[in-house]
């Protein structure tokens, strides 16, 4: 008899503790779909208006959250009001030198703090540090006074120079590096293996994951530039996409025509949105890699 008792209620615990996890987990995905639902929204919004009519969408006292007829003439109008192609070609070259000049400064930089013995790294790493504590608004004044100085405004070369370092990456790619057993390094050297050679043919590719991370990372974050090319450019032979949003809307369809701008937002936004969904496990993983040593 206690057994029978002593079963039945252990079957109800399973039963209450069965309940509670089931009761928790449709919470919890209510909560995520809710959240969701939040964020995506806005995408939502911007890809419905773009697809309305000037005449439909100006005629819409309260905002429909659906069109009977969807047309594609606004996005034809975002690249005959204003040269959006060029802004495009623009945008690709800046971020395309850009990236590439800050892997070769970030990757040599990283090598040194995390293989290299030379007097006084710590401090000088230290130091580097404290850069991430100075607001960004301090370093762009700074930056402009010098471009401005050097007579490099409406250049490319103005507008990639101060991008092509960060000392949070030089961060995140010397953890990955210190994680690479110290012994692979002595062995090479006993080999006669250059420094160089090392880097290029053994952390480079041990690190891929972080280094493709910080490429993808950088290149969203050139593409979404704005304050810094619209400092240092008002020439818009030089104008980048971001700064292309304000030209279209001052210069190109009007402040009214608010369909034909969210058609140029949605065509800027295309490239950055599918690179993230393509290579969004790449950048998980490269995140958890620079952060976890050993």
């Amino acid at each position: 008899m206690p057994d029978t008792k002593t079963r039945f209620t252990n079957e109800q615990i399973l039963r209450k503790t069965s309940r509670r996890r089931t009761i928790t987990h449709v919470v919890i995905y209510v909560l995520l779909a809710v959240w969701g639902i939040m964020v995506l929204f806005p995408f939502y919004w911007m890809l419905l208006t773009s697809i309305k009519g000037y005449g439909a969408y100006s005629s819409e006292y309260i905002p429909k959250f659906f069109t009977l007829s969807p047309t594609l003439e606004n996005y034809a109008e975002a690249f005959t009001a204003v040269p959006l192609a060029k802004y495009f070609l623009n945008t690709l070259i800046f971020t395309v030198f850009t990236t590439l000049l800050m892997m070769i400064v970030i990757i040599l930089a990283a090598f040194a703090f995390a293989r290299l013995e030379f007097r006084g790294k710590n401090v000088v790493f230290a130091l580097f540090l404290s850069l991430m504590m100075i607001p960004n608004e301090l370093v762009i004044i700074t930056n402009y006074v010098t471009i401005t100085d050097l007579d490099m405004r409406n250049t490319f070369l103005g507008l990639i120079l101060p991008s092509v370092t960060s000392v949070f990456y030089i961060y995140l790619l010397k953890e990955n590096f210190e994680a690479i057993p110290n012994e692979l390094y002595k062995a090479a050297k006993v080999d006669g293996t250059s420094d160089l050679k090392y880097l290029l043919r053994v952390m480079i590719p041990i690190s891929r994951p972080t280094i493709v991370t910080i490429v993808i990372l950088k290149v969203i974050e050139c593409w979404n530039s704005y304050v810094w090319p619209r400092l240092v450019t008002d020439d818009p032979d030089y104008y980048l996409v971001s700064n292309g949003i304000q030209e279209i809307r001052e210069n190109g369809f009007g402040r009214e025509n608010i369909p034909a701008m969210m058609a140029a937002v949605v065509v800027i936004s295309v490239p950055l949105i599918v690179i993230f969904l393509v290579f969004r496990k790449k950048i998980m993983e490269g995140v958890s890699r620079g952060g976890t040593k050993g």
